[in-house]
């Protein structure tokens, strides 16, 4: 008997057939503490208790929220530690991000969740006179949520709150990149829930693929668009529906209107940030060509400042990248440009006494079918093109997949509004860095190759939600 395995350790995913591999994987999630009995039975408490969940008032969600929010602050150390575990970060002196940024979407939920639950009650067509047509919005009932491995611990918390204030079951998978993050996870999620309404499951590819067997009601994916078409393939086969938060190569884009300093002050914290390992970082550059050497100064200037001391990188400073395997590939990226004649400025390699920390690098004139232009880059690495005419720019753009984000610093709103026409995207920030991502009231989420659905505040409630018509004749 033949059998066909798909491995992507980076995502924590993987797809397999056949009834060997079945069997090959389950001795396997066995040593990894998750077996298919876990998993099964799990399922079925929440099958059962979906529906008490979704009946549940909007009192119960918001306390076990609650209980939820003591919970992060009473080990944010212990969630700090963790996540520097997997992935050395500069640290700071308050509360860790990844536990600030959870606490609010909490707090965002319980502020808005009263108003977001009521109906919509609608006025009738004239057709159905004598009707009271509304929107009531329904748990979708057991939901399988994958964490990424680059915000381990706050990607997996935000889409769960959004699933528990919608009434739902959680079957929660933190990725396995990001162990020391993933034990600390669970430990909180058995302590605040029952396996009946919320469930974590740590473990590998194996694992995970036994998780996807299940024929839950919905699936929240975040990570790459390569493995995203294996979780809808998936979810297909029990037609299940769907949110990829997904990627892309999101552009910057400077026209020169809007002062150079705060553009590349902009577009490096956009690059930098986690280490270049954010779903919406600031992929790659168009600068009118007119600027470029301005730009490329007062970039510079920035890495000096913020990276730097001493003359080389303050390994304090920056995030490491995830592995080796992904240290090697953005590397790989920089010397397939090289070798194709592009320019390489700021060193290109590893930082001295590190392995896993490539020196700041920005890349000239990179072939446009090159890999650093092809590929999503997820580290310190800046490939800048230059544009003259804004419909060539336009056309560059949109060859492309529709990037998760899309970025435009400018002061002429003629040119602003012309990109935003000529293009598409998950969303847009103008003059800024993912100020589009941090504000709930817009929604959050891609497009197409940058996936689908949209959270963060009432958008996540909606989401985990069936906005079921209902119609009642009087």
């Amino acid at each position: 008997m033949t059998c066909r395995i798909l491995q992507l350790g980076a995502t924590g995913l993987v797809a397999v057939s056949s009834h060997l591999c079945r069997v090959r994987v389950l001795c396997h999630a066995d040593r990894m503490g998750t077996t298919l009995e876990d998993v099964e039975r799990a399922f079925a408490l929440q099958s059962e208790y979906k529906w008490t969940a979704k009946n549940s008032s909007v009192s119960e969600r918001m306390e076990h929220l609650r209980r939820l929010r003591s919970e992060l602050r009473a080990r944010a150390a212990d969630i700090e530690a963790a996540v520097i575990a997997d992935l050395p970060q500069p640290q700071t002196p308050d509360e860790p991000r990844e536990v600030t940024w959870s606490s609010g979407a909490i707090d965002q939920t319980l502020e808005g969740l009263e108003e977001w639950v009521r109906p919509q009650v609608l006025e009738p067509s004239p057709w159905l006179p004598g009707t009271v047509p509304s929107v009531e919005y329904e748990a979708r009932g057991v939901c399988l949520i994958f964490a990424p491995w680059n915000l381990p611990f706050l990607l997996a918390i935000e889409p769960m709150v959004a699933a528990v204030a919608a009434g739902n079951t959680v079957m929660l998978k933190p990725n396995s990149l990001t162990p020391a993050t993933a034990e600390v996870l669970a430990e909180i999620i058995r302590a605040v829930f029952d396996e009946h309404l919320v469930a974590v499951f740590e473990g590998g590819d194996e694992v995970a693929d036994l998780l996807l067997d299940q024929p839950v009601d919905h699936i929240f994916f975040t990570g790459s668009p390569k493995v995203g078409r294996i979780v809808m393939a998936a979810a297909a086969r029990h037609l299940a529906s769907v949110t990829l938060e997904l990627g892309g190569k999101c552009p910057a884009i400077v026209d020169g209107s809007h002062d150079l300093a705060d553009s590349a002050r902009l577009i490096g914290e956009g690059r930098h940030a986690n280490g270049g390992q954010i779903c919406f970082a600031v992929d790659h550059v168009w600068v009118r060509s007119d600027v470029l050497e301005a730009f490329l100064t007062e970039y510079d200037d920035w890495v000096d400042t913020h990276l730097l001391a001493d003359g080389g990188v303050d390994p304090s400073a920056v995030t490491h990248l995830i592995d080796q395997r992904n240290t090697d590939r953005v590397l790989g990226l920089v010397d397939d440009a090289r070798s194709r004649g592009a320019r390489v400025l700021g060193g290109g390699g590893l930082v001295v006494g590190q392995s896993r920390l490539i020196e700041p690098t920005v890349i000239l004139d990179a072939p446009l079918d090159s890999k650093v232009m092809t590929e999503e880059i997820f580290g310190p690495v800046l490939p800048i093109q230059t544009f003259d005419e804004t419909d060539d720019l336009l056309q560059q753009v949109r060859s492309a997949p529709k990037p998760l984000a899309l970025f435009v610093y400018s002061d002429d709103e003629a040119f602003v509004t012309a990109v935003l026409a000529g293009t598409s995207s998950g969303g847009v920030t103008v003059n800024g860095w993912g100020s589009h991502v941090s504000e709930p009231k817009v929604g959050f989420g891609g497009v197409n190759n940058s996936g689908s659905g949209r959270y963060h505040g009432i958008w996540g409630f909606r989401e985990f939600s069936n906005p079921r018509a209902v119609v009642r004749h009087r």
